[in-house]
């Protein structure tokens, strides 16, 4: 199967920092943008605190690169996609070469 890398995707990372009353918040820097082939592969419906939250599960290609690469996506980083956020879940070669990734990722939105 052909890998169509058609959509620009920032790739970003958490960063933790102090809030000032002894807890933590974390916002999201941008590592740069990758080009991706984004592909559905299931969704569900559950509960979330106050709402039901449709979660869809993704499998992102992108170019590959080698383990510890800051270009290499980690589970807990996130691609962003406009305002469509996709949660980095797992990470693996695509094939022997190595010449792609693919990454299991989620996107949830309120219902």
């Amino acid at each position: 199967m052909s890998v169509v890398l058609n959509r620009p995707l920032t790739l970003e990372t958490p960063v933790e920092a102090a809030d000032g009353a002894g807890g933590l918040t974390i916002s999201w820097v941008p590592l740069g943008v990758v080009w991706g082939e984004v592909r559905a592969s299931s969704g569900r419906e559950t509960a979330g605190e106050e709402v039901q939250v449709a979660s869809v599960n993704y499998r992102i290609t992108v170019r590959g690169a080698v383990v510890g690469s800051p270009q290499r996506p980690r589970p807990e980083q996130r691609f962003r996609d406009g305002a469509r956020i996709f949660l980095i879940l797992a990470v693996t070669e695509r094939d022997a070469s190595a010449a792609y990734l693919t990454c299991f990722a989620r996107e949830e939105e309120p219902t």
